[in-house]
């Protein structure tokens, strides 16, 4: 609580000494222009290019149609804006310095026609801002990768699950969790984990799969994000954006069925309250089956917002979500000896009662506040809820076929705080513009496990598992005991904390209009006390065995950025971030330190054809000096193994090649290997880490047809290459004979189709997906083996009021 009061009294702070901070944050006298776009029914027109003729600076509107140009000389300026598919306009300002000129422009078309020229979700990704930045930096002006995906490529390709968007990002491969009970990610061959993703800037869990077909967009910033969000691994930062509410009513009512009994209605409803206050309510529901047998799943999911314009300089935003989302957990077809099962593609060999329920709340209120046209506030905080109970049988793993199934039994309540101020602005300093952002941000989460009663009663001594299954024999899933739950008694709730509070300062320095300077630094503390014990029968309390672990380090960032013309940036970077690790390291028999990790990145981005294609390739290295795993002698502790490096090429694509003619594509190619470890013990140097990806690729392309009497006819196609990987177990190093636990696997394409048609206000769009029927698998370690999904199809049905 004691991060919460610090943040709160830092905020108020700020609030009080407002007017005080507005007179010293002042800039040297320039001028400026702000001015807002709307349509011709007076709705916003967000996402139109604005540009200057005289100095050729470029902003986009903002959702709300808003546009602002800052730091201008005394004289007359000409603006145009230009949007795909629009006719241009023109308008002349005069400036003054020291003062705001307004200019405002009225497009000829309406919110409807302008949804139909041009889909926003494909604009150039290196003009617009992402929120991820936690500051109105273009990508361009990043010395790092960004990557976003809009609402309407969500839509077209109809995504349900974050994983479903993720296939989109160059870098990133999914590797199904245990169970397939979530998603779990790899960026640059660094496993993503919950600390990983964020929601509208917070962090977030992904334990209940988060629902992605209500999304705004999806953000990612590959590479370190250390700088900005403290206790994240390498590889990259994710950011889901939710819908906000709009100042204009309107709405969109949608069904969605598919293949193995799937059902998802969906209703989304924004208008004003007041001229001050707008809200938006969004609800879906879904149930399906699946191609494994008895696997089924069923969701919930509700998001409000309001939004409060309190005065023409402060907003609050708050929003809420609930996700109830219930699934049978599902190992796939198992190993029998390090080599996958030949089972079918359906056979289930989970016990037919097995369930994973999961629920999860989030509330957020976000209050943004404008010193000037110069200066910005901005304060965040939110609160999550996230509850688990679960009842499975483990992992099929065999060596000759005969399976000792076990039953895992646990029940896990999450409660997670963040709290974020950032304050960000524009100054210059002998002729040089900085844009300075500092900020300060805490979270605190507690996770409660129950203990329960064992279920396996069977095995030497007892108590080591269920039943036995033969995975080579598939009658003997349906023995009697597949159909029984055994009965358990909650003995005792695990309380774990974790604190985490940092603070950074970062400025991007424009030397000249083509050579900038991004340096920055954070200094992150990070504190888990002991766990707390409650036996519930007893009511007794004690501590855990492992002692007070506090994590503190300074993450540095440094980029040099070069524009030699307005739509080429070249750059390079360098950063730094640590990596708490859990367990006892049993080296020493005390926690565990950190791991330090260091990435270098240099890239080109590119404009083309006045942003209507854009061009971007990254090179990284990452190095890992510090790896811990656990330690072979003792599974219960941990040890460092060595080193890794990890290294690696991103290619972007993104065009809008001409009206209605939109597409997406990307490459990607990753080695993250071994470098040094533990002799006789170790792993062998040079092996690829287990769950990354050598190669993906992905490419999308879509066409509305404009005009004539096929006008709104709609035709997609997607292609997703998912390369050569390694499951299993790495190969462990020895004096006679190394153990091998590894499972090559090949790598698979799948090919989707898409087809619709919209009229006024209706639209029908369907998918067929693996149109090949493409037979492959993922694979957690050793444990679970997912096949693919099969050849299905997925239609959609809306209507927008």
């Amino acid at each position: 609580m004691k991060y919460i009061y610090a943040f709160f009294i830092i905020t108020t702070l700020l609030s009080f000494n407002q007017k005080a901070f507005s007179q010293l944050a002042a800039a040297p006298a320039r001028g400026s222009i702000k001015g807002r776009v709307r349509t011709s029914d007076g709705k916003p027109a967000p996402f139109v290019n604005i540009s200057i003729v005289e100095n050729n600076k470029k902003t986009l509107s903002d959702d709300d149609g808003n546009f602002t140009f800052i730091n201008l000389k005394d004289g007359t300026y000409t603006l145009k804006t230009s949007f795909v598919g629009l006719k241009a306009q023109i308008k002349k300002v005069t400036v003054t310095e020291g003062e705001t000129a307004t200019v405002d422009f009225v497009l000829s078309e309406s919110l409807a026609e302008l949804d139909e020229v041009s889909i926003s979700g494909y604009k150039s990704p290196n003009q617009k801002p992402t929120t991820l930045g936690k500051i109105a930096i273009a990508p361009k002006d990043l010395p790092q990768s960004v990557q976003v995906i809009g609402a309407q490529v969500i839509a077209d390709q109809q995504a349900n699950r974050l994983g479903d968007v993720m296939k989109n990002i160059n870098g990133v491969a999914l590797g199904a969790n245990r169970g397939s009970v979530g998603e779990n990610f790899y960026a640059r061959g660094y496993s993503l984990g919950a600390n990983n993703v964020f929601k509208n800037g917070a962090r977030t869990t992904i334990g209940g799969m988060p629902e992605a077909s209500t999304l705004e967009s999806v953000e990612v910033l590959k590479g370190s994000a250390a700088l900005l969000y403290g206790g994240v691994t390498g590889g990259a930062v994710v950011n889901m954006v939710t819908k906000k509410p709009k100042f204009e009513s309107g709405g969109e009512a949608s069904m969605r069925v598919g293949s193995y009994d799937m059902y998802k209605p969906t209703v989304d409803v924004y208008g004003p309250l007041s001229d001050k206050v707008a809200y938006r309510a969004i609800a879906t529901y879904e149930k399906a089956g699946s191609y494994r047998d008895n696997v089924k799943s069923e969701r919930l999911y509700i998001n409000p917002s309001i939004l409060y314009k309190i005065s023409e300089k402060t907003d609050l935003l708050v929003q809420a979500d609930y996700l109830e989302s219930d699934f049978t957990p599902d190992f796939g077809i198992g190993t029998v000896g390090n080599k996958i099962s030949p089972l079918g593609r359906s056979a289930y060999i989970n016990t037919a009662w097995a369930y994973n329920e999961t629920n999860t709340g989030t509330l957020q209120a976000a209050l943004n506040h404008k010193f000037n046209d110069n200066w910005k506030l901005s304060t965040n905080v939110s609160v999550q809820s996230y509850n688990r109970d679960y009842f499975s049988s483990e992992r099929p793993f065999t060596t000759d076929g005969v399976w000792n199934r076990a039953l895992t039994r646990s029940r896990i309540r999450e409660t997670t705080y963040n709290q974020q101020i950032n304050l960000n602005g524009t100054f210059k300093t002998a002729g040089i513009i900085h844009q300075l952002l500092v900020g300060v941000d805490g979270d605190q989460s507690r996770i409660i496990t129950g203990g329960f009663t064992n279920p396996n009663l069977l095995g030497p001594n007892s108590g080591k598992y269920y039943d036995q299954v033969n995975l080579l024999d598939p009658s003997s899933f349906n023995i009697a005991s597949n159909f029984i739950r055994p009965e358990t008694t909650l003995l005792t709730n695990t309380s774990a904390t974790v604190n985490r509070f940092g603070g950074f300062i970062q400025d991007l320095i424009s030397l000249t209009d083509k050579f900038k300077v991004l340096a920055g630094v954070r200094w992150t503390f990070q504190e888990t006390p002991k766990t707390n014990i409650t036996d519930l029968k007893t009511r007794e309390k004690s501590k855990g065995l492992a002692n007070l672990k506090i994590d503190k380090a300074f993450s540095p960032k440094f980029g040099l950025i070069y524009q030699p013309i307005k739509s080429t940036s070249v750059y390079a970077s360098y950063a730094n971030n640590f990596t708490p690790n859990t367990g006892i390291d049993i080296a020493t028999n005390a926690p565990m330190a950190p791991s330090i990790i260091d990435q270098y990145e240099a890239g080109v981005k590119n404009d083309f054809l006045d942003g209507k294609l854009s061009a971007n390739i990254t090179y990284y290295k990452i190095k890992n000096s510090n790896l811990a795993q656990a330690a072979l002698a003792d599974a219960t502790k941990r040890e460092f193994s060595g080193s890794t490096e990890s290294d690696g090429v991103e290619i972007d694509i993104t065009a809008t090649i001409a009206d209605g003619l939109n597409f997406i594509a990307g490459y990607s190619y990753n080695y993250m290997r071994y470098t040094n470890t533990i002799a006789e013990t170790g792993v062998i140097e040079g092996e690829r880490l287990v769950g990354t990806t050598k190669n993906t690729a992905n490419g999308t392309l879509f066409y509305t047809v404009q005009n004539g009497g096929l006008k709104g006819l709609k035709l997609g196609a997607s292609a997703f290459y998912t390369g050569d990987r390694n499951g299993g177990r790495n190969t462990i190093k020895s004096l006679t004979k190394p153990s091998s636990g590894i499972i090559p696997i090949k790598g698979f394409t799948t090919f989707d189709l898409s087809a619709g048609y919209t009229f006024k206000k209706f639209s029908i769009l369907g998918k067929l997906s693996n149109i090949t029927n493409e037979l492959n698998y993922f694979i957690h370690e050793n444990y679970s083996v997912n096949p693919i999904a099969p050849r299905q199809f997925m239609t959609t049905v809306a209507y927008k009021f």
